[in-house]
């Protein structure tokens, strides 16, 4: 346990203290506080399981972010995971860097066989980097401005709240907002973005924002990080700051006719697909189930039900 009466005074110690390649899970519980570090959970350090006391109650938190002493967005994370079959749940992982840093990550994961739940994760540009292997997030809470999911994992999202933030205190510039940069590079790479059962809106600042300057202001579901990017929304409710494109290009026509972005089954007042751009799909439902944790990520082989 990470807290004083158990010996460890922050996080990072007590993953040091975890066995190398353990088999089964070995538990880290971090009482409900602040934690001011950035914690690295190293390849060696397999099946961790991080539990706090719920989202808001335990708290990492750091403020790394690009062009401070150098770093570029793949050091800038709070949090690190490379070690296989991390798992956390009840916990909050932040990067405070603000609304007005470059990019910022609050976690990082290149770790496979991976399962988040009841996981709350805060920032602004970069917020979650989901950089490789298979990654699953359920009922986890995700705030950013642009970018704020990227990555070439093969990662699922289930029942996730996915809100958007102001992109700058006080500012009244345009902020035209993106969940998703999807980074897959081949188009032989079985990687991707799966949105299932999530919601996808503002939080109130944002919304009012919205409501007072709705051509300034607005979320895409995505833009193609890189040439062969796919994500796919399934069953998800779109909130009204939903732009009607739905998706945003990342440079001109670059990856337009390679890239796969889907929906499938959105409600809300931002799922009207009349104004949809030409480049995205309404994914078929007989190609539905190909995006399901059992096939998609290979769940049923090592996700405990």
């Amino acid at each position: 346990k990470s807290n004083p009466a158990c010996g460890f005074s922050n996080v990072q110690d007590a993953v040091n203290a975890a066995p190398n390649y353990t088999g089964g899970h070995f538990l880290i519980t971090v009482s409900a506080g602040i934690y001011k570090e950035n914690v690295v959970i190293p390849h060696e350090k397999t099946n961790i399981l991080l539990v706090g006391e719920g989202m808001g109650a335990t708290v990492i938190t750091a403020s790394r972010s690009v062009g401070i002493e150098g770093l570029g967005t793949y050091d800038t994370a709070t949090v690190v995971v490379v070690g296989d079959g991390f798992r956390a749940r009840d916990i909050t992982f932040e990067n405070t860097a603000g609304a007005g840093a470059h990019q910022a990550v609050a976690f990082r994961s290149d770790s496979d066989r991976s399962v988040l739940e009841n996981v709350e994760f805060r920032g602004h540009q970069d917020t979650l980097y989901a950089r490789t292997m298979r990654q699953l997030y359920r009922r986890c809470h995700i705030t950013g401005t642009v970018d704020f999911v990227f990555g070439n994992a093969a990662a699922m999202f289930e029942e996730c709240v996915i809100e958007t933030v102001p992109r700058a205190e006080g500012s009244g510039k345009s902020a035209r907002n993106v969940v998703a940069a999807n980074g897959r590079i081949d188009p032989g790479q079985t990687t991707g973005f799966v949105f299932q059962n999530c919601t996808v809106d503002g939080i109130k600042d944002f919304i009012v924002l919205f409501q007072a300057k709705p051509q300034s202001y607005g979320l895409y579901l995505g833009r193609p990080w890189k040439e062969y990017a796919r994500t796919l929304f399934v069953s998800c409710y779109l909130g009204k700051v939903v732009r009607p494109e739905g998706w945003l290009p990342w440079r001109g026509d670059f990856a337009l006719k390679t890239l796969y972005y889907g929906e499938f089954d959105s409600r809300g007042p931002g799922a009207n697909q009349t104004s949809r751009v030409g480049w995205s799909s309404q994914t078929p439902e007989q190609h539905v189930r190909f995006y399901s944790v059992e096939n998609f990520i290979q769940g049923h082989e090592w996700i405990a039900c």
